[in-house]
């Protein structure tokens, strides 16, 4: 296993115009190459910690919302994407799901150490899956583990599956419904998205997909405009839930359609014996745009 060890937090931007420039990439039938990326010691500010609360709905306090612990890892993951081992581009890769366990809450105060690796390369219908993995650890205690599912759709990977419904937690942001449940959510709140939500939120993530920014660049992946980044779609809904979150959970999100912004959204939420279903849907209720399910 090869490491690539960081000494300090690599700039999004950087490696977002590395991710657009055109590259030869190894053949993706030979596989993932066996990386990761590591950073240690990294500590966050209370200023930025603020700036992220603010857009996403949460409330400052001494523990970390488990979704900027995916802030953090997400520079790791575009340094193992734009490596040129890597085997997919990672420009217009669409994120599918996530999966975060949060062990005990990370504090503003702590130092973390950060790491990153790829794995599960396999066929889609419509392209590639890979999963990017991150773990932070205190010391050597690991508080937070985290799963995401991207889609590369120019890639493909023999032998193709049947065609069918995609498998639960593996969404494809192409609009069909997933994560669907027989449980009854309650109408929790609509929320009126701005046409900047992109760019404010990128601003404070870090996270700066063109397709979320500029109207222009979204039609050339095939969006009619700018779409809300999948990340805070998650934090917004995980914000909503932040009083009655426990210390340790796990928590997955399917992004089912893209939020297309300007745009009005209806959360919806329902307590569950271990835990909370709850989903994003357009404002009429009949679009499903991302479901969550967290357990205790």
């Amino acid at each position: 296993m090869a490491h690539v060890v960081l000494d300090a937090m690599p700039g999004a931007a950087g490696l977002y115009a590395k991710a657009l420039a055109p590259a030869r990439r190894p053949d993706v039938a030979a596989g993932l190459a066996d990386t990761t990326v590591r950073l240690a010691g990294h500590r966050c500010t209370v200023a930025e910690v603020a700036a992220y609360n603010s857009v996403c709905g949460f409330v400052l306090a001494d523990e970390l919302p488990a979704t900027w612990l995916h802030v953090l890892t997400f520079p790791l993951q575009l340094t193992l994407m734009t490596a040129s081992d890597f085997p997919l581009a990672p420009a217009g890769m669409v994120h599918v799901s996530n999966v975060m366990t949060q062990h005990r809450p990370a504090l503003i105060t702590e130092a973390f150490d950060l790491v990153v690796r790829a794995e599960n390369l396999r066929p889609h219908r419509r392209g590639v899956l890979v999963d990017l993995v991150g773990e932070v650890r205190v010391r050597d205690e690991l508080v937070w583990q985290g799963r995401s599912v991207y889609l590369n759709r120019q890639a493909k990977l023999a032998p193709n599956p049947e065609p069918g419904p995609a498998p639960k937690a593996q969404g494809d942001g192409s609009g069909t419904d997933v994560g669907a449940s027989d449980v009854h959510l309650a109408t929790a709140g609509l929320w009126r998205l701005p046409a900047d939500l992109g760019r404010r939120y990128a601003a404070v993530s870090g996270d700066v997909n063109p397709i979320h920014l500029n109207p222009l660049a979204a039609k050339a992946f095939g969006f009619p405009r700018a779409i809300a980044h999948g990340m805070w779609t998650h934090a917004r809904m995980l914000a909503a839930l932040q009083a009655r979150l426990p210390d340790s959970y796990a928590v997955s999100v399917e992004f089912a359609k893209p939020v297309l912004l300007p745009s009005t959204v209806s959360f919806s939420v329902a307590e569950q014996p271990d835990g909370f279903e709850a989903s994003l849907a357009n404002r009429a209720g009949d679009k499903t745009h991302a479901t969550l399910t967290l357990t205790t």
